[in-house]
């Protein structure tokens, strides 16, 4: 028997579920019997598209077996099965590359997220909160014949061998007969977990947690007889059914509870928690499918990691396709998780095929417009719930879901805005800003394009929004003055794509959007251009001393038509890219090493400027780079020479 060590971050995981993770240890269970499902899935798509395994006898099923005596749980299915390559990759290694944020995150949360196990694509491990000792049989459907053993006592190894065929192990699961494969995972539960080789205990969490799984699960149990005196007489051994092994999405609307879309959301997308909402379509024409949509409550954890897994399944027939095709649905739609079920599509379709077949193109575009259809609408029901003067309980609630929705899904439709050019005018309706219409910084905050134009003065002309990393500095940046005494609403844009998104879009029905941030943005103001000639005549000569000063450190320096209140602010060419994206640039290696310049507007009013006009060389150098520097710094922008600010402010002060 050889011995392996399991990768540091299985050692990692494994310690943390052993010792910390009990609060909902039911859901082992569940993972496990959900394997077991993925692999009857992959053998019955090879079953039809194959022809090496056409003429397998091929019976998909999954039984459950328990011993009280030993007291041991073990779940076999007769699925794809394993050699011994796939038992080091699959049950030693964790080849997923969030696996580290999601030990950080159990480490983090103390024990009530054992929810979040199946999330990470470690479902299996789940299995040591109630077992000291797991063992695996399994046999590779189609093969070199070998059977093979995994132990682990979940510590810091686990052993493999080849499994004899004559040991009772064999003999117990049918491994000694060369046409058995698939795999059977036995449990011996740890003393706090008996209760798991009980009929009643596994029959309530598989009609709990796997109802909806689409192939039969069978318990095996042995039952007490009694003769008519009723004395015990013997026993038998007896075979049910637990589970309803029906394709959910393909019954009706009608005969489904949200009971039953909860419990299946939970199968299909390992979560613990209900869904945000489901959306069901059975469509049928030119083209006949299935889909079922699920948003989670709580944003995926691999959302923003380049490898991230799809979460929408794809059936043909009912016969499982594939799990792992990023074409499904648009990437940024990848926190859907769900169905899809064509009944045109061939059986054997190839992987190939999928990415340039018409029929799953059309079902694509359907899906992503009812999908955008379907979070349109919770937004409007949110906002018509929100103007009731006493909210019903119904209304708060469709309030909450839609501020949920925001928060965890408002970036990736962003995305969509920026990628999607087909279905903009929807994401437009859908995404949402925070806004100087509202005073805080709260969560549910928020406002959309249309709410905006709402609430436009009658001589407004665009949209207006400010860009940067921080919502609070944005909130109290000098650049919004103006705007604020003329009554402009401006968008309050933190997140790191606006600066992408919104200049690429450009455009919100017949009001362009314009950035504060920008030289030039300022034309509507209202300022009175003979008064403005006059105020630029007199400021060249400040303008001048500022100039030389700061060097090559700005592109220009102008007199501001936006300060009331603050000295200095600063602005970008309406031709170069944003600070912001110049930062995300630099970080993605890109760029020619050429740093952005930026504009500094000076309020020429400010007693601070006028100083600058009877100061000597000395203290115009040391005043203009505090304008500058201060400028940069309440734009939310880190100083180059923090040393260099320091030293001309003490040189004021004193």
């Amino acid at each position: 028997m050889a011995k392996y060590q399991f990768q540091t971050e299985v050692n990692q995981l494994l310690k943390l579920i052993i010792h910390s993770m009990y609060s909902n240890k039911d859901i082992f269970l569940r993972e496990i019997v959900s394997n077991a499902s993925d692999a009857l899935d992959k053998l019955k798509y090879l079953t039809v598209s194959d022809d090496k395994f056409k003429n397998i006898n091929f019976d998909p099923k999954i039984d459950i077996t328990f011993d009280e005596g030993k007291n041991t749980l073990t779940v076999q299915d007769c699925g794809i099965g394993m050699d011994e390559k796939d038992l080091g990759d699959n049950l030693g290694t964790i080849a997923r590359s969030g696996t580290k944020a999601f030990i950080e995150q159990l480490s983090q949360s103390g024990n009530n997220n054992s929810d979040l196990i199946g999330q990470f694509g470690v479902g299996f491990y789940s299995a040591f909160m109630a077992a000291n000792k797991i063992d695996v049989y399994t046999r590779k459907a189609g093969g070199d014949g070998k059977a093979w053993h995994w132990s682990s006592d979940g510590t810091n190894a686990y052993e493999i061998e080849e499994l004899d065929v004559n040991s009772d192990a064999a003999k117990q699961y049918g491994f000694d007969k060369t046409e058995t494969f698939g795999t059977a995972i036995e449990m011996h539960l740890n003393d706090d977990s008996k209760d798991y080789a009980s009929r009643w205990k596994i029959d309530e969490l598989i009609k709990k947690y796997s109802n909806h799984i689409a192939f039969p699960i069978f318990l095996h149990y042995t039952q007490t007889k009694y003769d008519k005196d009723g004395k015990a007489d013997g026993s038998e051994n007896k075979i049910e059914q637990v589970n309803s092994a029906s394709a959910l999405w393909k019954r009706s609307k009608s005969e489904l509870k949200e009971e039953d879309y909860n419990t299946f959301y939970k199968t299909l997308a390992h979560d613990g928690t209900d869904p945000l909402l489901h959306i069901h379509t059975h469509a049928e024409g030119t083209q006949e499918y299935t889909t079922l949509f699920y948003v989670p409550k709580t944003a995926p954890f691999d959302m923003y990691q380049a490898d991230y897994k799809s979460g929408v399944k794809l059936y043909v027939k009912r016969v499982f396709i594939t799990d792992d095709d990023r074409e499904l649905l648009p990437a940024y739609l990848r926190f859907v998780r769900g169905v899809i079920d064509s009944e045109d599509l061939p059986l054997n379709v190839s992987r190939e095929i999928l990415q340039q077949n018409r029929i799953l193109d059309a079902i694509k575009t359907q899906s992503v417009k009812k999908l955008l259809g379907e979070f349109k609408k919770l937004g409007e029901d949110a906002a018509k719930a929100a103007k009731a003067e006493k909210p019903t309980d119904e209304e708060k609630a469709k309030i909450e879901k839609w501020n949920t929705f925001v928060s965890q899904f408002n970036r990736p439709m962003k995305e969509g805005l920026y990628s999607d050019f087909g279905n903009r005018d929807e994401i437009a309706e859908i995404v949402r800003f925070k806004s100087t219409a509202e005073e805080g910084t709260g969560d549910n905050k928020w406002t959309s394009f249309a709410e905006y134009v709402g609430r436009m003065k009658a001589d407004q002309k665009a949209i207006y929004y400010i860009t940067g990393r921080d919502e609070k500095n944005l909130r109290t940046s000098p650049l919004l003055e103006a705007y604020k005494k003329k009554g402009f609403e401006v968008l309050i844009c933190a997140d790191e794509i606006d600066d992408i998104v919104i200049p690429a879009y450009g455009k919100y029905k017949d009001y362009e959007l314009k950035s504060v941030n920008r030289a030039g943005s300022d034309e509507e103001l209202g300022v009175d251009k003979e008064e403005a000639k006059k105020k630029e005549e007199a400021f060249k000569p400040v303008q001048e001393k500022i100039k030389k000063a700061l060097g090559d450190r700005v592109k220009d320096v102008v007199l501001s038509k936006r300060l009331s209140d603050s000295p200095s602010c600063i602005v970008i060419d309406e031709n170069d890219p944003s600070l912001q994206m110049e930062r995300m640039m630099r970080a993605m290696g890109q760029g020619n090493g050429n740093f952005v310049k930026p504009i500094l507007e000076v309020n020429a009013d400010h007693p601070v400027v006028k100083k600058i006009e009877a100061a000597d060389e000395t203290v115009t150098a040391q005043l203009s780079e505090v304008l500058l520097d201060q400028a940069l710094l309440i734009s939310g922008e880190e100083l180059k020479d923090p040393a260099a600010f320091v030293n001309a402010l003490n040189a004021l002060i004193k």
